[in-house]
């Protein structure tokens, strides 16, 4: 595993990229300068870099939200979010968990997330009693999304009435705006626990890998991928067969910090050890 200040010597190594947005390309709520400093030498060098997010919205409301922050269009060659694989499965069910979801869908999730529903020939259920299914986009609006307790009552009806749930972003928790949330994972994995029969799309799943695989028209061994989570992006791209480099600056950071600013080499390549995943790099951040 390198440890490396910068990006430039594995960009010179590969010829695809597949890039996690949240921790990597922005916080949630503001482009990092130096990812989009990053995105432009990608470009310029004239590699293919396809965004692949967990965030459970489709690509284009994706885009919009990215260009308001300054991530313009031209930046990356294509885009592909786990909302959008959602869509795509209740569109075309890929198998018959899927066909027999039913029409009624209750929304545990953020308004803003809706899009992924919009226009689909379903109707949103006001509670789990009313639904066939349930859609996890993560925590809502009108409660803490910092503690799981508070959604409990709601993944208690929701397995009482047997509702087979659909979660469209497997992360556990992201740093939005510097404060660390929960994510649709980590209610999943709580309704599993509570008997739940849960469907989840995104990394590090291999089905969302596919589309952008095929996009890349590339051999694995020139495609490297980018993120900052263990669980999702570096267990999602050892699992298509792909190389990986880790963004430390993101949910890892504060227990792989050295003290001083930085990360520890130590500390970084045991808890890559303890989760069985070998990336080929690390760097401090997505820079150049």
């Amino acid at each position: 595993m390198q440890h490396l200040a910068g990006f430039a010597p594995l960009a010179e190594q590969y010829d695809g990229f597949v890039l996690d947005l949240w921790g990597v390309i922005h916080d949630g709520v503001n482009a990092f300068p130096h990812a989009i400093e990053t995105l432009g030498h990608i470009k310029k060098a004239g590699k293919r870099a396809l965004l692949l997010s967990n965030v459970p919205r489709p690509n284009d409301a994706v885009q919009t939200m990215m260009r308001r922050m300054g991530i313009a269009d031209d930046l990356y060659t294509d885009i592909m979010t786990s909302g959008e694989a959602v869509r795509r499965s209740l569109i075309s069910p890929p198998d018959l968990w899927w066909a027999q979801l039913g029409q009624r869908v209750y929304h545990l999730g953020p308004e803003r997330d809706r899009p992924v529903l919009a226009g689909l020939p379903l109707t949103v259920a006001d509670t789990p009693a009313d639904a066939d299914f349930v859609l996890n986009t993560g925590p809502d609006d009108h409660r803490n999304p910092s503690n799981i307790a508070e959604f409990e009552d709601t993944l208690q009806d929701c397995a009482k009435h047997g509702l087979k749930m659909i979660c469209a972003n497997p992360d556990l928790v992201v740093i939005r705006g510097g404060v660390r949330v929960l994510c649709a994972g980590s209610l999943a994995v709580r309704y599993q626990e509570l008997g739940g029969d849960v469907r989840s799309l995104g990394k590090p799943e291999p089905a969302v890998y596919q589309p952008v695989l095929q996009q890349m028209g590339l051999p694995p061994d020139r495609v490297l991928a980018v993120g900052d989570s263990l669980r999702t992006d570096i267990a999602g791209a050892s699992g298509v067969g792909i190389a990986s480099c880790w963004v430390l600056d993101g949910i890892h950071g504060d227990a792989l910090s050295d003290g001083a600013g930085g990360f520890d080499p130590a500390k970084t390549e045991a808890a890559a050890r303890e989760a069985g995943l070998s990336p080929v790099a690390t760097l401090p951040r997505f820079v150049w």
